[in-house]
This record gives C-alpha cells, sequence and structure tokens, in this order.
C-alpha cells in the first residue's frame, strides 16, 4: 500500500511537471501569429521539450513569460522572424539552455539581468533587434559563452569590464 501511494504521488508530480510545460508551450502558441503554419504540429502533452528551432519561420508576437517553465529547454531559436515585445526575465530561469538566437526580430527593452544567472549558456545572439540600456554587468557571470553578439541594437554606455574578461579568462571567442 505505501509503495503503491508513493508511486501515485510521484506519477501526480510527473504529470503536473508535464503540464506546466505543456502549458507554456500553448501559451506561446496562443500569442504568436503564424501565417506558415509551423506550430499546427505542436504537441501540448510534449514532455521534456529540450530543443526549438524556430528560426526563419515568418512568426510574430512576444516571448511570453511561461517560457520560464521549461526548465529542459536548451536550445531557443527564434532568429528571423518578427517576434516582439520585451525580453521575459523569466527566460533567466532556464538553467540548461545552452543557446538563445534571438536575432534580427523586433524587440525592445533591455536584456533582463536575470540572464546572468544562465550558467550553462554557451551562444547569446540578440544582434539586429532595437535592444536599448546598458549591458548587463552580470553577463561576465557567463563563463561558458562562447559567442556574444550584442551588435546592430541601441545599447548606451560601455561594455562592462565583468564581460570584456571574459574574452580572457572565459571560453568568449565572439564578441
Amino acid at each position: 500500500l505505501t509503495v503503491y501511494l508513493l508511486l501515485s504521488i510521484a506519477s501526480a508530480f510527473a504529470s503536473v511537471e508535464c503540464n506546466s510545460e505543456g502549458d507554456a508551450l500553448n501559451a506561446w502558441k496562443n500569442k504568436l501569429i503564424d501565417p506558415n503554419n509551423v506550430l499546427q504540429s505542436w504537441d501540448p502533452t510534449l514532455q521534456n521539450p529540450c530543443t526549438w528551432d524556430l528560426g526563419n519561420a515568418g512568426l510574430s508576437g512576444p516571448l511570453v513569460p511561461e517560457l520560464g517553465n521549461l526548465t529542459n529547454l536548451q536550445y531557443l531559436e527564434v532568429y528571423g522572424n518578427h517576434i516582439n515585445g520585451t525580453i521575459p526575465r523569466e527566460i533567466g530561469k532556464l538553467k540548461r539552455l545552452i543557446s538563445f538566437g534571438l536575432e534580427y526580430n523586433c524587440p525592445s527593452g533591455t536584456i533582463p539581468k536575470s540572464f546572468g544567472h544562465l550558467n550553462s549558456l554557451r551562444f547569446l545572439r540578440v544582434s539586429g533587434n532595437n535592444l536599448s540600456g546598458e549591458i548587463p554587468a552580470l553577463l561576465g557571470n557567463l563563463t561558458s559563452l562562447e559567442i556574444l553578439n550584442l551588435s546592430s541594437n541601441k545599447f548606451s554606455g560601455r561594455i562592462p569590464i565583468e564581460v570584456l574578461s571574459l574574452v580572457r579568462w572565459g571560453k568568449l571567442r565572439t564578441l
């Protein structure tokens, strides 16, 4: 009986986790305009989505805070679309995120300081957007970062010394 109860509880928690990731998928899908129907095959019951390569898919709409619930997401590639709005700070909760490709879209606002907690991040590409403000010094915490492309935005101020030190002491090859 005890084993049965433990398995039932574990199963309930697993389905809650699955549902939260499916809910995050649906929350974003419902905010996007998809003229090419690239999202029609998305499965809201998908467990552990790890890679989203939606580059050059003709999508428009915002990134949603619910994306921060995709705890297993490693690659979020939405380059060359019409993604607008601000980058949600909740994306900084994606501890397994390796690559974030948002180049050549339309987001505005700043890079969230929470991105400084993405310790697995190796590729951060946000060039060709309308991002502004200062580059967060916390990006200097990203010692696994290999490529950081912030070009063709409206950033102000200097590149923080913490970020520049990644060239010398980290793995950063492209700044």
